[in-house]
């Protein structure tokens, strides 16, 4: 597996992020170690939670994820060969939605505990807090990378103008600064004016910020769960329209042209675009993991990728 960069950082990251939304919760310990074992396997390394996954779950109260990633890089012994992100932002339990500094530094503790480490990777703010200034919660990541309890810091649910603004705050007060959003992002885009909130799209409001500023942007949602491959999960309202149909079309063309699956062409979309793309990668069987994997494989042609980006814009 290769690497990308996350911004501006000098960190190079595996080109595929694995979620682990699900490990400890709707997915057990033996599956889970499963799927962090064949990911492991083909090189990566970047392995995505969040202190609230998956408290929606049956019988899930949030931390379930941190927990069993940490009990398995102490059997493989392998944290050092890992990098692992995580994030603070929304509500579970009894901790409020919002990123005021308490919260963050306090709930940034809870996640070292959990995974038993004594370094987050990367640490996301999960969702933008309109109600606590930004230079609040800025320099409580700032403290926290001073402190050594993180890395780096990246941002989740945010739009192009607040990034901006947090990138000018950084800058100015000689802080952390964000180096990646992850953002909801697909093949298809959703109806304009539909809302997907408290998740934000990766429109192309934010492409272009990427492309002129360096910021990596990381995909999460990126193959709908499975909605582009299986009868029993339909494509979502928001992401039905005839222009996405005629995005289907060219996405099932260029699918049989290269002898990948339709979710394999959409990860190498990704990758292979303009701005280059990680996607997190999620998968409850090995049979799903080795079709995320092999999307590594698939190589775009330039002709392709323009039939892909051009379809459905007329």
């Amino acid at each position: 597996m290769q690497t990308l960069s996350l911004g501006n950082s000098g960190v190079e990251v595996s080109e595929l992020c694995l979620g682990a939304m699900y490990f400890g919760t709707r997915n057990d310990r033996a599956t889970s170690y499963r799927m962090l074992d064949m990911y492991v396997d083909a090189g990566g390394t970047f392995i995505d939670t969040a202190n609230i996954y998956a408290h929606w779950a049956d019988g899930g109260r949030g931390g379930e994820s941190e927990t069993l990633l940490g009990e398995w890089m102490r059997e493989r012994g392998n944290r050092d060969r890992m990098f692992i992100a995580s994030k603070v932002g929304f509500n579970y339990g009894d901790v409020t939605r919002g990123l005021p500094a308490w919260r963050i530094e306090e709930e940034c503790n809870k996640s070292l505990r959990r995974m038993g480490i004594e370094t987050i990777d990367l640490y996301y703010a999960h969702v933008d807090d309109r109600q606590t200034p930004q230079e609040e919660t800025l320099a409580a990541f700032d403290r926290l990378v001073k402190a050594g309890k993180v890395r780096l810091i990246g941002a989740s649910n945010f739009r192009a103008w607040r990034l901006e603004e947090a990138r000018w705050i950084s800058q100015t007060q000689g802080q952390a600064a964000y180096c990646c959003v992850q953002q909801r992002h697909t093949y298809l885009p959703p109806r304009p004016g539909v809302s997907t909130a408290p998740q934000l799209v990766a429109n192309e409001d934010l492409l272009d910020y990427a492309r002129a500023t360096g910021l990596r942007i990381l995909a999460y949602s990126a193959l709908l769960a499975g909605a582009y491959t299986r009868d029993d999960r339909p494509l979502p309202p928001e992401y039905r329209s005839p222009d996405n149909d005629a995005r289907l079309q060219a996405l099932r063309a260029v699918a049989a042209e290269t002898g990948a699956t339709l979710n394999q062409v959409i990860l190498a979309w990704m990758l292979q675009g303009d701005p280059a793309i990680i996607p997190l990668i999620a998968a409850s069987t090995e049979e799903q993991m080795r079709d995320n994997l092999g999307a590594l494989k698939v190589r775009l042609t330039a002709d392709q990728l323009q039939r892909l980006n051009a379809a459905g814009t007329a």
